[in-house]
Order: structure tokens, then sequence, then C-alpha cells
């Protein structure tokens, strides 16, 4: 039974995960100098246990910035003449002080609860300053809405470190942990030096495909795979990277009942779950609709697709949130959203490790998030989205200028079930039977940072004679040699050893961090690069 449907005042407890904690996280035991600053905060406590430096010798008597306001930029998306970062660029240009809002974090308190850099740079518990962690308490709770009580917020100093402190404390050598066929490279390189292997799961539109996953768990001979079933899964569910899909409620409470039945932990890591940006609409049928800036707070969280932690009513989800793209990567601030047993491990962890987040990072997103206050953050939220969508849409808008697109008419290898546009030449490059042959395809995401193509080598002259992983690399080079630096669809591959067949050519392009003018000039390198390609192809063969 779901634990929404049991209401909040009678949500259970996480249940007793323990025999998930590896060998590492079991013989981990409390810092015995963090064991100390338990007693650090009692009044009247004299403390000469540790070794702190005095804070009258920080060099900094207070720390300030100014902050966007949350709403200074239009609700309405820029238009393709004012470039995605108008709005930041004009904040600036007129020296408006009603733009920005000054904040100060001063050396020492004026009350006790405030924040402050005496506590904040001093050496302090791993698990982040009090302040971050009620903001972040509050914001989980409201927005992702765990099914079970007693679910624990633990500061991270990003989430390749969340992921790092997980393996650690989940894993042992020569385990397998379960993947996305496509998935993120830093989180594959950092279990591979350890010997805990990747376990391949086949994904759809939606991303890894619940099926899929419950045959290879149901068929799982430990003989023949040489290692135990795996019990750890590790997914990217929204803007997945590098495909871009994002899953929905149903698969998620597919996926979380199949791990509920063969006993998997779920780490979901999502950094990109607030790029949310809806189906992308060719330009002729593209119109003005309510913008995610126009929506009530209450309807904007309803519009976001659904946590794992919504459907958890065990505590066997590990959620990893940063404000990596939603302030700024260089804070190296996060956040894991588990249960109780799992935090305190995660804790032990970082006490002899990175310890909590930079001081620095902490105060100034506490003081920018008091600042905004709960409201203003989920506007600065809902203009992100709007901001991200008009590039996404800038960055197809460019394809379809360059290529002929054309909606798949029949089912397709990649993603099946979605809407997928094949890209050919427009000058036609066409076939014995008289139809365009295709360059290229691809499913436009509805979240998140990247575009994932994937080409059609099989119609290269040379492909007998060389092969798709070969023709990728050498298409791959000729772009980079143009000018056009993107990232090859091998190094996202969970299976390094799989056959070409099984992973054709692929390429994820990123539109998130490039100007208008940049973003038209990799198109331009794009497409010529791509049609030259084949072109010099065909005239050698000739």
């Amino acid at each position: 039974m779901s634990a929404e449907l049991k209401g909040a005042s009678t949500l259970p407890e996480a249940i007793d995960l323990s025999h998930h904690l590896s060998v590492v996280a079991r013989n981990r035991v409390v810092s015995p100098l963090k064991n100390l600053a338990k007693y650090f905060g009692r009044p009247g406590m004299i403390s000469l246990a540790g070794g702190l430096p005095s804070p009258a010798y920080f060099p900094f008597d207070s720390v300030k910035a100014d902050i966007l306001n949350y709403d200074s930029y239009t609700p309405k998306p820029a238009t393709e003449s004012q470039g995605p970062l108008s709005w930041i660029l004009s904040l600036f240009s007129g020296n408006d002080s009603s733009s920005t809002i000054p904040i100060t974090v001063p050396k020492y308190p004026e009350h006790p609860d405030d924040v402050n850099l005496a506590s904040a740079l001093q050496y302090g518990l791993a698990k982040g300053i009090p302040q971050l962690q009620q903001i972040i308490a509050e914001f989980t709770a409201t927005i992702f809405r765990p099914g079970y009580s007693n679910h624990t917020i633990q500061l991270h100093v990003g989430n390749t470190d969340g992921w790092a402190k997980i393996v650690s404390t989940l894993c042992n050598p020569g385990e397998g942990i379960l993947v996305s066929e496509w998935t993120y490279p830093s989180a594959l390189e950092t279990t591979n030096p350890l010997g805990i292997s990747p376990v391949p799961v086949s994904m759809d539109g939606q991303g890894m495909n619940s099926a899929a996953l419950r045959e290879v768990l149901s068929g799982w001979d430990e003989a023949a795979r040489g290692m135990p079933r795996p019990h750890v899964m590790y997914i990217v569910p929204v803007g997945q990277n590098p495909t871009g899909a994002t899953m929905g409620a149903q698969r998620k409470q597919e996926i979380y009942d199949i791990c509920v039945e063969f006993d998997v932990i779920i780490v979901e890591d999502d950094p990109y779950y607030f790029l949310q940006e809806g189906p992308y609409v060719h330009p002729t049928q593209r119109y003005s609709n309510v913008k995610q800036t126009d929506m009530s707070d209450d309807q904007y969280i309803a519009s976001l697709v659904p946590s794992f932690l919504k459907f958890d009513y065990q505590g066997r989800v590990v959620r990893l949130d940063t404000f990596s793209k939603t302030i700024a990567p260089g804070s190296r601030t996060g956040w894991f959203t588990c249960n109780p047993i799992f935090a305190e491990r995660f804790e032990r962890h970082a006490e002899t490790s990175t310890q909590g987040p930079s001081g620095f990072s902490q105060v100034l997103i506490t003081k920018t998030l008091i600042s905004w206050q709960a409201t203003g953050y989920l506007q600065w939220l809902k203009g992100l989205g709007v901001e991200y969508t008009r590039r996404r849409n800038y960055f197809i808008d460019g394809l379809l200028d360059k290529f002929h697109l054309e909606l798949a008419s029949t089912p397709q290898t990649l993603f099946p079930g979605s809407v997928r546009y094949i890209a050919s030449d427009r000058s036609g490059y066409f076939n014995e039977k008289g139809s365009r042959k295709p360059l290229f395809s691809f499913v436009p995401p509805s979240s998140g940072m990247f575009v994932w193509l994937q080409f059609h080598f099989e119609d290269h002259p040379k492909f007998k004679e060389l092969g798709e992983e070969t023709l990728e690399m050498q298409l791959w080079i000729k772009l980079a040699e143009g000018g056009l630096l993107i990232g090859p669809g091998n190094m996202f591959a969970a299976n390094k050893s799989a056959s070409s067949a099984s992973y054709p050519g692929h390429f994820r392009i990123s539109f998130s961090n490039a100007e208008d003018n940049d973003l038209t000039k990799a198109i331009d390198i794009f497409a010529k690069v791509v049609k030259k390609f084949h072109e010099d192809a065909r005239i050698v063969l000739e």
C-alpha cells in the first residue's frame, strides 16, 4: 500500500535496511574528534578539547554579496533576438539597485541562531550548518514529499561526491550496480576502480525500462554472472544524462515495486529535476501558453514529475540533490535524503573525508535562500525552467533550419514509443528506392541540458568497411577539428564491450552553456561537417 494513501499523519517509519551496508561502512566508527562536537553548544561549556583555531584570527570580518532578485527577470521567455541570458545582462547594464539584494554574513551573530562566519568557517558538523539543514528539510518535505516519516537530510559536496559516499557505504568489491544502458560516465568511473561492475538495463523513451529491469533481476544467474544479484541501482530519472529522457510517475512506481520485491536500494541522482521543459513543439505550432512563472506555487509543484521519494514507504530510496544546476556548480553543495541508518553512515564517512561543504558556500546559499524565502526560490526555479526551455527550442529549431526533419512514422530502435525526428540532407541524399537517407535521429528532451543523437551510419558508404564505432570517432574528430566539441556516445555506454549493432553511433550535445550566436555557429559547423563526412566518402568510392 502506498504511504501517500495512508495520510501524512500516519506515514510509516523506514524499515531496517542495515543488511545493505558494506563491510567498510560497518567498520566505520564515530570520529573521536567529531564525537566531541555534540557538547560544543551546551551553555557554559568551556572547550579545550579540540584543535580549533580562534575565530578572532579568521581574516574575514564579514562576507557581503549582491544577489539577484528572485523575480528580476521577465516571466516571459526571452525572444530569439535577445539571447538566453539577456535578463541577467540587463540587471547590470543600468546599475539599478532594485535588481539586486545585498546580503551580509557577519563574523559573530547578533542572535544565537543567526548565520555567522565564526561557526560556519570553523570545524563543524559533517552534516552541515543547522540553518541550511532546516531550509533543505522543509524544501524536501514540500517538493518531494517522502512516503515515510523519519527521512533524514545530510549535506554532501555535490552529487558526484554523494554517489562516491553511497558506493563506499552500500557496495563491496565484486558486486554489481544496476544502471541504464546509457549513463553518466563519472558514476561508472567511481565504481570501476573499486571492483564494482555496472549491470546495464535497457531503456526506452522514459529511461530505464521496468520490464527489462524485472527480466535482469528475475533471471539472475550468480554462477554465470560471477557475482551476486545487484542490490543497488543508480538512476538519473529526469533529463537523463546523456539521453535527456524523463521518467513519469507510473514508471517510477513500477520500478519501485520491483525494487521492493527484489530488495534493491534506489539511488536517485536528480540534478536536472527543476529543468523540466515540457515537450518540444514545432515552431509553426508554437503559441503562447501558461508559463511556469505564471503558475502558483502549488500548481508549479504539481506540474513536476514526482520523485521516487514520493513512492518510498520503506526508506529504500537515497535521493541526491544539488545546488549545482540551480545556484552554481562551484558551490559544491548538495544533500542526501534517505533513511536515518544510511544518513548516519554517510556522516561517519564525511567526518574523515570531505567533512561538510565549504563554509563560505553554505553561508552564501543559506543567506540567499533566507532572503528569497520559499516563494522566491520557487519563482527562481520557475524562471530557470523557462530559460532552459528557450535554449532547447533554439537549438532544435536550428537543426530544423539546416536539415530536413520529419517525424518517424514507424517504430524505431531508439526509445520506442517516443516522438522522434529523423534528419536528412535538404539537398536530397536519396537511397536506391528514392527515399531520403537518414543522417541521424533524436527524441527532443523534455528536461535537462542535452540532446542525444543517434547516427544512421548504416547508410554511410564505408559502413561495411569500418563499422559504426570507428565511424562515430572519425566523425567526432572531424567535428572537433572543425571547431565543435561534443560528447562521443561511447563514453556513456554502460557496456563498453557491446557490439556496434547493439550500440550504434551516438553523440551528446549540450545546449545549456552557449549564447545564441555560439549555438548558431555550432549548428552551422555541425551541419557542414556531417554532410561533408558523407559526401567525401561517396566521392572516394565513386
